[in-house]
């Protein structure tokens, strides 16, 4: 394990998390950054588009759970690979969702694909949005070094 890529992770995630809390509660600050749906349904939420963002912020917690438990020396090898290898996928999959939402939101931002997004959520999701889930990956990818 690597404690610098593990604390950097979990503190990613807990900031993560703290954005999902903080709009659930029905504030507004970074939410126009989002764009398209997620930023019109934010306008008038309904019980039911506040409870998701309420579960979204819980699930993003899962990744704190996942981060602490390699804190701890298993005794058991496999309990070791599958910390390993969710650690290592879950990294890949937050760095690909990064940068693949980067790649169709620039094509959209070159009019190449037709997307709902403001000039502005636009360039908020190029700049902070997804290289922010690209730097979550990076983090997760590298709190573990073997299983």
């Amino acid at each position: 394990m690597n404690k610098r890529w593990l604390t950097l992770g979990v503190v990613w995630t807990v900031v993560f998390a703290g954005m999902s809390f903080y709009w659930a509660m029905g504030g507004m600050f970074g939410v126009r950054s989002l764009g398209g749906a997620i930023y019109e349904q934010s306008l008038d939420p309904d019980p039911s588009f506040i409870l998701l963002v309420w579960l979204t912020g819980f699930v993003k917690l899962l990744g704190v759970l996942l981060l602490v438990l390699l804190l701890i020396s298993w005794q058991n090898a496999f309990m070791n690979k599958m910390l390993y290898y969710l650690t290592k996928t879950g990294g890949i999959l937050l760095f690909l969702y990064g940068l693949l939402n980067f790649i169709t939101i620039s094509m959209s931002a070159f009019d190449i694909l037709a997307m709902d997004l403001t000039a502005y959520a636009t360039f908020w999701r190029l700049v902070f949005w997804e290289p922010y889930w690209m730097i979550g990956g990076v983090c997760y990818f590298f709190s573990v070094k073997k299983a």
